[in-house]
């Protein structure tokens, strides 16, 4: 009879282990998910503050290897992710193909400028900073005009902000949400071995002596939990990608590193925390309300 009892002693722990570790690894695969559409927003949000340039209009009768040295200047700018030089040639070519005919023969000559065209970086992809841009290109002798469109550059600022502030509010309840159930599955899983850790304490166990076990086995499942919620993410990864290969561009391996490392982190932060305040709570707790 006591073998069958220690069996199922032993069956029933088993069981209480996995399903706190799977709990956890669910709730711990949710947060990820959810940095996953942080990430790739912000990514996103990068991508199109980047695709908003402006030109850079060259007068007349600078050459083209005056054109082709301050290219090479602005390549090294701060604020420059990439530029590209459009000779009048070409710059009447893709007139020509959005027009649908040919300006230049009807004309009889072609009145488009040379330019350069100049990507910034997404951190200056904003009126303000194109504001400042464009006096300091304006001031450069060769330079006859700047050209932006100020209120797109000021509609997409506004769009990248108000979803930011969306994601951002809803990752804050996500999270508080699932600091709660992690805290309550394991409260409950201290909670069945409360009358274990009064038996310590009649026997004269120090709080950190008792404490030290509970920590112990608590950090290690927040951390299979932690890598059972990044094999699902993979998982989810990888098929997304087979779906959207668009998705490649947006990704890049440190972005995976961090996501990996903060739903680590988040695992063993938030199931360490709750175990040392749940097995406090039952440290001081009286012994009648133990029943």
């Amino acid at each position: 009879m006591s073998r069958h009892e220690d069996k199922l002693s032993r069956r029933r722990l088993q069981t209480s282990t996995a399903t706190t570790i799977i709990s956890i690894s669910l709730v711990l695969f949710m947060l990820g998910l959810l940095g996953l559409i942080v990430l790739h927003a912000q990514k996103l949000s990068n991508y199109v503050r980047e695709n908003i340039g402006f030109s850079v209009i060259i007068k007349e009768e600078v050459k083209e290897a005056g054109i082709i040295e301050f290219q090479k200047k602005l390549d090294l700018e701060d604020f420059v992710k990439s530029t590209e030089y459009i000779t009048r040639e070409k710059a009447a070519e893709d007139l020509t193909r959005e027009l649908g005919e040919d300006f230049v023969d009807f004309l009889g000559y072609n009145p488009l400028l040379a330019s350069i065209d100049i990507r910034l970086k997404a951190d200056y992809a904003n009126n303000d900073s194109l504001k400042m841009l464009e006096n300091r290109l304006i001031a450069n002798p060769i330079v006859k005009e700047v050209f932006y469109h100020k209120s797109l550059v000021e509609l997409v600022n506004q769009n990248i902000r108000r979803i930011s502030v969306v994601i951002l509010a809803f990752t804050l309840v996500l999270l508080l949400i699932s600091v709660a159930l992690i805290n309550n599955t394991i409260r409950l899983s201290v909670y069945s071995k409360r009358f274990i850790i009064r038996s310590m304490q009649l026997v004269g166990a120090t709080q950190r002596f008792i404490r030290k076990p509970f920590l112990l086995k608590s950090l290690l499942h927040g951390f299979l939990s932690a890598l059972i919620a990044i094999v699902l993410l993979g998982v989810v990864l990888y098929f997304s990608r087979r779906a959207l290969p668009e998705l490649v561009d947006l990704q890049d391996i440190d972005m995976f590193l961090s996501l990996f490392g903060i739903v680590t982190a988040l695992g063993l932060l938030i199931t360490g925390a709750s175990t040392f305040f749940a097995v406090r709570k039952f440290l001081r707790i009286s012994q009648d309300r133990l029943y």
